[in-house]
């Protein structure tokens, strides 16, 4: 009966052993095939993120390539001739007057800003407002005024557009702050000799030659004397030239002291 008892017991403990280690084995067996299913549903995530980024992707590619194209379509008609008809053969759109291409203009950039996010939307933005000063000029003063509240190119180039307008208008006074402000943004858009040019000759309408004078002398001087990295003269800009016949006109004697202008291939002598 003892032997039995401790053969019994040896057998209870091995039974006890292999259920524990079944045990175990079989929460093993669970937590592998828990973390596979976590594993695979984890994969199925990635490429279900990997779709949508690739779908968004495309999208934001071919709606940028539809903005460009609406763009493009747009400023052919802004730009457009004015003329009776078109020339024979051409394809090119024409308009009469300059109130029905700017009217015509306004419509396709309206269509662009309201479809399209930026940089469209303001870009169409600024060129419904340029062309609003043909067809409403107090509405054309007000847009151009809030895109000049921006920042960035569009900004500028609104700002420069609506000292434009005001110098038009024979508001010097404002449109000399306007343009003062630009030089001061050192724009590659409107640069500030552009900027400077535009201001000497809104202070010669109102009187201040001299402060012109000095603008165009100090401006076309620093250009003419300018040197790129190596010592060489750099190329006048259009606008130095520009500044230097105006300057001519303001007063001839000062611009008799300006420096010559460099060489065109870049010599000096």
């Amino acid at each position: 009966m003892a032997k039995y008892k401790k053969k019994r017991a040896r057998e209870l403990k091995h039974d006890r052993f292999r259920d524990a280690t079944m045990l175990v084995a079989d929460r093993l067996a669970d937590r592998v095939a828990g973390r596979r299913t976590q594993v695979l549903y984890g994969l199925i995530a990635l490429v279900v993120i990997a779709i949508g980024i690739y779908a968004i992707v495309r999208w934001r590619h071919k709606h940028a390539e539809e903005a460009q194209a609406a763009m493009g379509r747009a400023i052919v008609i802004n730009d457009a001739d004015i003329a009776p008809a078109a020339p024979p053969g051409s394809t090119d759109p024409v308009f009469t007057s300059q109130q029905e291409r700017s009217e015509r203009a306004i419509h396709e950039f309206q269509k662009i800003a309201g479809k399209y996010g930026d940089p469209y939307r303001t870009e169409a933005q600024y060129f419904i407002a340029t062309n609003e000063l043909v067809t409403d000029r107090l509405k054309a003063e007000t847009d151009l005024q809030n895109l000049a509240n921006g920042s960035g190119d569009i900004a500028v180039l609104a700002k420069f557009g609506l000292a434009q307008a005001k110098e038009s208008d024979g508001n010097l006074d404002q449109a000399a702050a306007l343009y003062s402000d630009i030089t001061k943004t050192n724009s590659p858009v409107v640069t500030p000799d552009t900027a400077n040019l535009r201001l000497a000759i809104v202070y010669n309408k109102q009187g201040k030659k001299k402060e012109a004078a000095d603008i165009l002398f100090n401006m076309v001087s620093a250009a003419r004397n300018a040197k790129d990295k190596d010592g060489k003269p750099i190329p006048e800009s259009g606008a130095s030239r520009a500044a230097a016949q105006e300057l001519l006109k303001i007063d001839p004697a000062r611009q008799a002291q300006l420096p010559p202008p460099p060489s065109p291939l870049g010599l000096s002598f």
